[in-house]
């Protein structure tokens, strides 16, 4: 794997942000997640997209696992979220897993959103049916609602006997106590990023996207709580504090005026980084380890940074679909991605932050070239610029959600 790394902090470090995040936790994914800032806390993660809290339990199933008498495990995650390999077209990792197990994966890039993924399988999940995928990797929030609506199985620790190995500040997350339902993948910022030659100037803030010679060539995500979360933050609001419908209303207004007037191109899950390549998109409000991984393929075309106001922090988990037939099997898959050198290997081809005790000394015999960077390797700095989205009340998620899809024509 010749993909840049990305390394855990120092101690210290990732102490400091598993604190801000646990104390802002409650808000960025699950809300963020209460859940996610626990996660974010050491990790910084990858992607998603806002929605409705709504949606019913799950009905009661009897599931069979078919681990003894099929050998496979299959795993829906988002793109470029695991080490691939150019020339042979395959993933190491996995065929080492399956070399080491016996188990074939198939691996799907099905997740492309929060929100549009679970608008194609609630209703299987709901109905407590299988859903073609043994293990899922949703955000902090997402995660939250799938397990409080029963479309998760409990893991079986026994079989992961690595989780001893996820950062101290990760074991516990307050939308999964006890880490019974779900294990972080990566985690990761929301930031804003530019095409440095065909604009050489730059960006500091985010309403420097507004700029009259970057009309149309503008991106953002649609993960509510990164781009919303970033342009209060641009507001002067303290995004894991208090605030209300006020100032979402007002960053909301921002958001639907840059679409209306053709300043916003797009407005995109992990799709925008095609934009990026093609050059259709000059800048954007985008997730930290995408534009380390494209500058890597790319020429080092981008740059990265968090606004002066400040960026967003977020994190994925591996959770296993209700009425999945093979869940002892995405245990195992579990339990090897949670070996120190798998999760470097992992980190150095994603560029998120590995939630692995041990990957970064693994990391260390990978790419030593990489350890200076602050995408791989969080400065206290950029720590102390990096906020988790406030929790989120259902009646407010469901209406903050409503408003967001609404601006952007979802």
């Amino acid at each position: 794997m010749s993909h840049s790394q990305r390394r855990l902090p120092e101690d210290p470090q990732i102490r400091a942000l598993a604190q801000a995040l646990a104390a802002r936790s409650m808000s960025r994914r699950s809300v963020l997640g209460a859940a996610g800032a626990l996660g974010l806390t050491g990790l910084l993660a990858a992607c998603g997209t806002s929605g409705t809290g709504g949606g019913t339990s799950a009905a009661p199933v009897d599931v069979t696992d078919l681990s003894d008498s099929e050998k496979v495990v299959n795993w829906a995650n988002w793109t470029l979220y695991l080490d691939y390999d150019d020339k042979t077209k395959k993933y190491p990792t996995l065929q080492q897993f399956t070399k080491d197990t016996g188990i074939k994966v198939n691996y799907s890039e099905d997740i492309d959103g929060n929100d549009t993924y679970y608008g194609k399988v609630q209703g299987q999940l709901a109905a407590g049916q299988d859903i073609g995928q043994d293990i899922f990797t949703l955000t902090d929030w997402m995660s939250a609602r799938l397990i409080r609506q029963g479309y998760t199985q409990e893991l079986d620790h026994g079989n992961i006997p690595n989780i001893s190995n996820l950062l101290p500040n990760l074991q516990e997350v307050d939308f999964d106590p006890g880490r019974k339902h779900s294990l972080t993948w990566q985690s990761g910022y929301a930031g804003i990023a530019w095409n440095k030659k065909r604009f050489p100037k730059g960006l500091k803030t985010v309403a420097d996207l507004w700029q009259p010679e970057l009309k149309g060539r503008i991106t953002v995500l649609d993960e509510m709580r990164d781009t919303m979360g970033l342009l209060m933050l641009d507001n002067g609001v303290d995004i894991s504090g208090q605030w209300g419908e006020s100032e979402f209303g007002t960053a909301l207004d921002t958001l639907r005026q840059n679409i209306s007037n053709g300043q916003i191109r797009q407005v995109k899950g992990n799709a925008y980084k095609e934009d990026f390549i093609s050059g259709d998109a000059i800048a954007g409000i985008v997730w930290s380890g995408d534009i380390v991984q494209m500058n890597f393929e790319n020429d080092d075309q981008w740059e990265f940074v968090l606004p002066e106001a400040g960026g967003t922090l977020w994190s994925d988990n591996m959770m296993v679909p209700i009425a999945a037939p093979h869940k002892a099997h995405a245990e195992k898959l579990m339990n090897f991605y949670y070996e120190p050198q798998v999760a470097a290997e992992v980190a150095a081809y994603v560029n998120f932050i590995s939630p692995v005790v041990g990957a970064r000394e693994a990391m260390q015999s990978i790419d030593p070239e990489l350890v200076d960077n602050p995408l791989i390797f969080p400065t206290e700095e950029d720590l102390n610029r990096a906020f988790a989205f406030r929790s989120l009340e259902p009646e407010e998620e469901t209406s903050f959600s409503s408003e967001f899809q609404s601006a952007i024509g979802a």
